[in-house]
């Protein structure tokens, strides 16, 4: 939830990744996983970041949320907001770091959802995919990092996203990877040792590559289909999807494939860039098992009267017309 919220502040603008972040005492002695920040240097959220995804550099949280709330409790208030947004039931934060604490608590499934939020933010994968690198370079204090996510380097696909280890929680870990089209999220929590918690992860991610596929059906920039729209300035309007057309199924399902339906008679022009006209439905068989805006990709104008004859005259040959 920290890296969402600075994801959240770097896409905002709020910060930028060359952003320098100060030390106060408060992070500097923060504890457990650390990078050993002192209060008389600044950081860039750059290698604040890298030392978060990394090594789980709790003072590198501590300083980043005071500088994004303002105070440390005004940053976890945020954390807050943010699972109330989100509409996670199980999860209450009383801190940014994850330490130990009184009323401070999360589940398997609310960890996933924050997950899958954190990874519309896909530049968070070029932090939590690194295995190793440095730190403050170009300084006497150059810091060597090495991942606590032995399964970025060991898995195939895996990119993200972060490890966790408390006296009460365990060894606990959020893992992403990405097969061919198809990214998945794993969460274990509570484990006793590090070597079950990878394993365990392991075997879910496994479950999920062999049993299971997304395909993509169409791209967002595929014509799907070609229409004739009455007074339209164009003779042929291209088609598209609103976004990429992808369908989660279990790979021995049967061949998916897709109808068009348009509201004949209910098309208004002008039609803008990204205006629906209709909707493309995806079929395993005879099961609906989707449905995708269709959209234009160009304005659309009404044209001139005579130009209208000699298409209305066309169209009453061709019958060609909706």
């Amino acid at each position: 939830m920290t890296i969402l919220l600075i994801m959240e502040a770097l896409d905002s603008g709020k910060i930028s990744l060359d952003t320098q972040i100060p030390c106060s005492t408060n992070a500097a002695n923060m504890g457990g996983s650390q990078i050993w920040l002192d209060t008389t240097e600044t950081l860039s959220v750059n290698d604040m970041l890298k030392a978060i995804a990394v090594v789980s550099a709790n003072d590198c949280v501590t300083a980043m949320a005071e500088y994004l709330g303002g105070t440390e409790e005004n940053f976890v208030q945020m954390m807050n907001d943010k699972i109330k947004e989100l509409g996670l039931k199980n999860t209450n934060f009383v801190n940014p770091t994850g330490l130990d604490e009184d009323n401070h608590y999360s589940s398997a499934y609310d960890m996933a959802m924050i997950a899958k939020e954190l990874l519309n933010h896909e530049q968070i994968l070029e932090f939590s995919s690194v295995y190793e690198d440095y730190i403050r370079v170009g300084t006497p204090n150059k810091f060597w990092v090495v991942n606590t996510n032995k399964l970025v380097r060991f898995y195939q696909g895996a990119d993200g996203l972060k490890t966790g280890f408390t006296d009460n929680a365990k060894y606990c870990m959020a893992v992403t990877a990405k097969r061919d089209n198809m990214r998945l999220i794993a969460v274990v929590l509570g484990e006793d040792s590090g070597k079950v918690r990878n394993a365990e992860t392991m075997e879910m991610l496994d479950y999920g590559f062999n049993l299971y596929k997304v395909d993509l059906i169409k791209s967002k920039n595929d014509v799907v289909t070609n229409l004739k729209i009455n007074k339209a300035d164009k003779e042929s309007i291209n088609i598209y999807p609103k976004k990429d057309i992808t369908i989660l199924g279990k790979k021995s399902d049967a061949s998916l494939k897709y109808d068009i339906e348009f509201e004949k008679g209910k098309i208004e022009l002008p039609l803008k860039k990204g205006d629906v006209v209709g909707n493309i439905i995806i079929k395993n068989g005879n099961n609906v098992v989707g449905k995708v805006d269709a959209v234009v990709n160009e304005n659309i104008k009404t044209i001139g009267f005579f130009k209208l004859l000699l298409n209305n005259f066309k169209d009453i040959v061709s019958g060609n017309l909706i």
